[in-house]
């Protein structure tokens, strides 16, 4: 039997010609392109579906998926896909039956390939992650006593990015570092390996989370969990003074923070800009300022008011240009919280 997968929501159809009850618009795709299910695996589940239906599938097999458990939906690359089929239907992580997941237990431990912050190699490093201490540690060496670096759970950001390392299982782990932005760059051979990773690194947030906001609920607590960058890609920029070169950056805007490094794996960003709410002085609007001597290749401007500064940027596509005028007018448009308030004030005191 053939098994097909809704892009939209990932749930379970017969056969191509079958719609998604979620979306009747939505394409399907053959599961078999996505994940090798075994012939045993498969008809179980396609019984159990032709018998049921889609809904009670979910009830039976997305039974006890944990809050923070990050669910894909067709826009996330290939292996968190595959990782939630594989965890629903094979493994039936979410049944309530069977042992305790490895994300679950409040402490991880194992082998990650990591990209070397100056020589671009991929290289085995030791990462233990513990609930008790807060931390995700890295160490050169298994037996090393000391960590290379000691980073707190509640500071990182963790998001896939494939395409960007070259791996398909490339996860990029994002960390403020004195003040600065810090990249790391990991990946491991095994799919459900990097995937637990990532799910154990949001757990262990979200314990945190409740501790520190013991009367918010899980709705509230979840968007502060790991989260894909809004926008990635590259603009031409010039200097706070304006009059220095436009040079090309590949920019990354995480929420309220605009990053802008030399080259996409960055271990640090060369700088990066905060934009807070439009009522205190933030503001982005297209062209630049009148006079503004723009040496690039790229025409379409981009100027980003802050109390501070002026940022100038340029872009090679007016559909480039306008894309990121949204992402940048939609965040200023969002009011700030407590939190943002004071990485304002730490992006004041650094600059």
């Amino acid at each position: 039997s053939v098994v097909c997968c809704c892009t939209n929501c990932l749930c379970l159809a017969n056969t191509w010609y079958d719609t998604c009850n979620h979306d009747s618009s939505a394409r399907l795709f053959c599961l078999s392109q996505l994940v090798s299910f075994s012939v045993c695996v498969g008809g179980c589940v396609l019984q159990f579906m032709a018998e049921n239906g889609n809904e009670l599938m979910k009830q039976k097999y997305e039974a006890f998926v944990p809050v923070y458990y990050y669910k894909p939906t067709h826009k996330d690359c290939q292996v968190l896909r595959e990782q939630w089929i594989r965890a629903k239907y094979e493994r039936k992580e979410f049944t309530g039956v069977g042992k305790k997941q490895t994300y679950e237990e409040g402490t991880r431990d194992g082998m990650l390939m990591k990209r070397g912050r100056d020589n671009g190699q991929f290289l085995n490093r030791r990462f233990v992650l513990s609930e008790r201490e807060g931390t995700l540690k890295y160490f050169t060496k298994y037996d090393a006593k000391e960590p290379k670096a000691v980073i707190k759970v509640d500071s990182i950001n963790a998001a896939f990015q494939p395409e960007k390392i070259g791996n398909p299982n490339g996860l990029q782990i994002t960390y403020l570092k004195d003040y600065n932005t810090r990249n790391i760059f990991l990946y491991h051979d095994n799919g459900k390996e990097i995937v637990d990773w990532f799910n154990s690194i949001r757990a262990i947030q979200l314990h945190y989370l409740k501790v520190a906001f013991p009367g918010a609920n899980d709705a509230e607590l979840m968007p502060k969990l790991t989260r894909n960058f809004l926008k990635e890609g590259y603009m031409e920029k010039t200097g706070p003074r304006h009059t220095e070169g436009f040079k090309k950056r590949w920019f990354t805007l995480d929420h309220r923070r605009l990053m802008y490094y030399k080259d996409p794996l960055d271990a640090f960003a060369k700088g990066e800009a905060f934009l807070g709410h439009q009522d205190h002085g933030y503001r982005a609007s297209p062209g630049l300022p009148a006079g503004t001597h723009c040496n690039g290749a790229w025409q379409h401007g981009i100027t980003i008011v802050t109390p501070e500064r002026s940022f100038l940027f340029t872009c090679e596509t007016e559909a480039e240009q306008q894309d990121w005028l949204k992402h940048f007018n939609d965040v200023i448009s969002i009011q700030m919280s407590p939190q943002e308030y004071s990485m304002e004030a730490m992006f004041r005191h650094k600059h």
